[in-house]
């Protein structure tokens, strides 16, 4: 296919534009003959969280290479994802938030989680690098609370003696869709700041200040335009949208950057196997390396099944993903889940029934 033809399928979608020239520009040709066209005969569909897409669209592109079977994924954030897999438009559903055993127990659904990633603070200043920048939770919290409305603001400038800071009004960007990320973001927020209480926790929150973005697509295309901006998106869209992402201070009080060993580090913290239907947020995690706002990503599956072919299709796509997934997953700055809990996930699997009873797999 032609790379103009490639083009305007992907801005037909929404999203060439969104993503701008992508430094892994062969991924997002590839989610553009994968991912968006439609779906073919044996193919599988999903819709959900746009935290976990890059690393969907990569394997996607393998996985069709190697079995021949596509997956029609549609980046549309997790509060879409949880409706249509509740409407049964899809085969499976993404989610950066996480069901409760009640909510997916009510809703005949089962859930596990696939990898996990970090969402990180983007700013657009001039002048200032990747990593430059420190900021605390607190800090963060009252700029997205309108309680600290400029760049040269004293808690902001004495975290950051080094760095020459504008006299700027903060322009604020937040997600205006549902999202996890926004979710697993509030839920940080309010643990490191009482005052955050007034807004809440939750994946679509009354935001006190700011524009909004859909997905982590359009925060990114927003911050990238948007000079004296600050925005929060997971952490490969910074990097492929090449945004100046800031360092943190975390719970231990140390100097974290993002990356695949502060992630891992937070993510060592994670207790599965006592996780009623692998429900666990991974926010604000103790340890001196841990990066603080790292999350997982969950798939939202039906227990029983209407069209058990399709979905032991879906299991199968999501085993390949377990097994030969990592080294793609990790290239692109997501952390694995471990071994143990993958043999979790799977032996579950068993419990997955066609309408007469029997296991799909």
């Amino acid at each position: 296919m032609a790379y103009g033809r490639i083009c305007a399928i992907m801005e037909r979608n929404n999203m060439f534009k969104s993503l701008g020239k992508l430094g892994r520009a062969g991924l997002f040709a590839a989610t553009a003959l994968v991912l968006s066209t439609a779906a073919q005969a044996g193919d599988i569909s999903g819709a959900g969280a746009t935290f976990p897409y890059p690393v969907y669209a990569k394997w996607a592109e393998a996985y069709k290479a190697e079995t021949g079977v596509g997956m029609n994924y549609q980046s549309i954030g997790s509060g879409g994802g949880i409706k249509q897999i509740k409407a049964k438009t899809v085969d499976f559903g993404a989610s950066d938030k996480p069901l409760t055993a009640d909510e997916l127990n009510e809703a005949g659904l089962m859930q596990f989680p696939m990898v996990m990633g970090a969402i990180v603070p983007v700013v657009n200043l001039p002048g200032i690098e990747p990593g430059q920048m420190k900021l605390t939770g607190k800090v963060l919290a009252e700029i997205y609370l309108g309680d600290i409305k400029k760049w040269n603001d004293p808690q902001i400038a004495a975290l950051n003696k080094d760095l020459k800071l504008p006299d700027s009004a903060i322009a604020v960007v937040h997600r205006s869709d549902g999202s996890g990320t926004t979710f697993n973001f509030t839920y940080y927020l309010n643990a490191v700041d009482s005052d955050w209480s007034k807004v809440g926790v939750d994946s679509a929150v009354e935001w006190p200040t700011g524009l909004g973005g859909k997905g982590n697509e359009g925060v990114s295309a927003l911050v990238g335009q948007t000079e004296n901006s600050i925005g929060y998106v997971e952490y490969a869209y910074a990097l492929q949208n090449k945004l100046t992402y800031s360092d943190m201070i975390n719970k231990d009080g140390e100097v974290v950057a993002p990356s695949l060993e502060s992630i891992q580090a937070a993510a060592s913290n994670a207790d599965w196997a006592n996780a009623p239907g692998y429900y666990l947020i991974l926010a604000d995690q103790p340890g001196a390396k841990s990066w603080p706002m790292t999350a997982a990503t969950f798939i939202l599956f039906y227990k029983t099944q209407d069209k058990p072919e399709v979905g032991k299709e879906v299991l199968n796509f999501f085993g390949w993903a377990y097994d030969k997934g990592d080294k793609m997953a990790e290239d692109l700055v997501y952390v694995p889940m471990p071994d143990s809990v993958v043999d979790m996930v799977k032996k579950s699997w068993s419990e997955i029934k066609d309408t007469n009873g029997k296991p799909i797999l």
